[in-house]
């Protein structure tokens, strides 16, 4: 099986004390109910080069044990999917060498086209023919499971597990996606 896996607030987290709806809110778009990300500006793209230096995002170490568990497994292929835009691409291949995350995927995969998230994304999980996919972004876990029929997608939250559509189940631990008694 191919696993994916997206990269911050799965395996890096966010700046302590500075809250998750903040950080949303900053890449979000507003629209009329259709999903949308921003791409920032020069200015706002300076700000969160200096908010993604590797000491400002610290791993989550609970799922970097476990993906180091289980990443020498030849039965299955592990892959990161993010949409870290391309201005970010030195900070990222900072964290990937710091964290030796190279050594524990068969592939990294990062937006640094710049494209949408969500149309990154789909377009990778098609690619790569995965099977189950784990994100934070449940809006993003939405549309993409209305593209991929045959993924099943785990959203990686604080509170809610279980079966809430389809071929899309909230998990609070990261280990919980693999052996899925649902999926």
């Amino acid at each position: 099986m191919n696993f994916g896996f997206d990269f911050d607030k799965v395996f890096i987290n966010y700046p302590p004390l500075v809250p998750d709806a903040f950080m949303d809110l900053l890449y979000k778009k507003k629209s009329n109910g259709e999903l949308l990300y921003r791409i920032p500006s020069r200015p706002e793209q300076v700000l969160r080069t200096a908010s993604h230096h590797p000491i400002l995002r610290r791993p989550i170490m609970e799922n970097m044990q476990y993906i180091k568990s289980i990443a020498n497994n030849k039965e299955h292929k592990y892959y990161v999917i993010s949409s870290r835009f391309g201005f970010l691409k030195k900070r990222t291949e900072d964290l990937i060498q710091k964290h030796e995350l190279d050594s524990l995927f068969h592939g990294l995969f990062f937006n640094y086209t710049n494209e949408q998230p969500h149309i990154f994304k789909e377009k990778t999980i098609k690619r790569l023919r995965i099977h189950r996919y784990v994100d934070d972004d449940l809006r993003l876990l939405e549309y993409l499971l209305s593209q991929n029929k045959k993924t099943i997608f785990f959203w990686l939250n604080r509170k809610h597990n279980g079966l809430l559509k389809k071929n899309l189940f909230g998990i609070t631990q990261l280990h919980s996606f693999i052996h899925h008694d649902n999926a």
